[in-house]
């Protein structure tokens, strides 16, 4: 539990950091540029834990449960809650706060009401609660789980920070409000891991529960908020894509060498 509790506030602290980071107007212009490419980085690293590392610990914990079943059959819950995982992001950034995207905030005209800022936030602070809820259940499986998906989220927690502050400002909110909005988000992500840390002692199978479902939500950040945000910078900089598939070999390498330390 407590280091569960540790890495939450680390990835809380992330998205502070980003926050931080495009506030101070002398790193703005620095910060863009370095964020993109953790964008990128993040989202090859997602892609590679999500069906790498977090599918195939799902589809072995739910075949185990159902020991009479066909494979098919045994994972058929896992991949629902997969599939209901992905679409709740989708309902909660565009569906409760049409004006969510992930993309640092430029034009102030696109967030001229305030409402309309908030909701992007609060999009953005579901999100960020399920990012808690994915650490957790990696905890959960084992501690190598943990530490590939907690990397896996840290590399996109600064840009999450960095999103929120740039809504705030373009609305003509405060920097004090705005770092109160990425403070807020980080507090989220914690909320997230103590939830599924206290599910844990009152539902012994409930990582079964709360692993495919985090891995949809991962799903749908990697390939719906990630990928369409680096394709976007790469029509300027074509290296930027290329930095996904650096993610992805970063994950092979870092998965390697924690097998090789067991």
């Amino acid at each position: 539990m407590t280091s569960i509790l540790l890495f939450g506030l680390l990835a809380a602290a992330a998205n502070v950091l980003g926050g931080v980071i495009l506030i101070k107007s002398e790193a703005h212009r620095w910060g863009e540029r370095f964020l993109k490419y953790l964008v990128a980085l993040g989202a090859g690293f997602m892609l590679a834990a999500i069906f790498m590392e977090i599918l195939p610990e799902t589809i072995g914990i739910w075949t185990k449960n159902s020991p009479g079943e066909s494979a098919a059959e045994a994972v058929g819950g896992a991949m629902a809650l997969l599939l209901l995982g992905y679409l709740s992001i989708q309902f909660f950034e565009h569906t409760l706060a049409p004006h969510f995207h992930f993309g640092a905030e430029t034009h102030p005209e696109s967030f001229m009401r305030p409402s309309a800022a908030y909701a992007a936030v609060g999009g953005l602070w579901i999100h960020t609660f399920f990012d808690g809820v994915s650490i957790a259940s990696a905890f959960l499986v084992n501690f190598k789980v943990g530490i590939l998906v907690f990397i896996a989220i840290l590399l996109h927690k600064m840009p999450e920070g960095f999103t929120v502050a740039s809504i705030m400002l373009a609305s003509g909110r405060s920097t004090r409000k705005a770092l109160i909005a990425t403070a807020a988000i980080g507090a989220a992500t914690l909320a997230g891991v103590i939830g599924v840390a206290l599910l844990e002692t009152r539902m012994s199978n409930a990582v079964a529960y709360a692993l495919p479902f985090s891995a949809g939500v991962t799903l749908y950040v990697a390939a719906s908020d990630l990928i369409p945000e680096v394709n976007h910078k790469e029509e300027r900089n074509p290296t930027v894509s290329i930095v996904v598939f650096g993610g992805v070999a970063l994950f092979y390498l870092l998965h390697k060498l924690i097998e090789g330390q067991h």
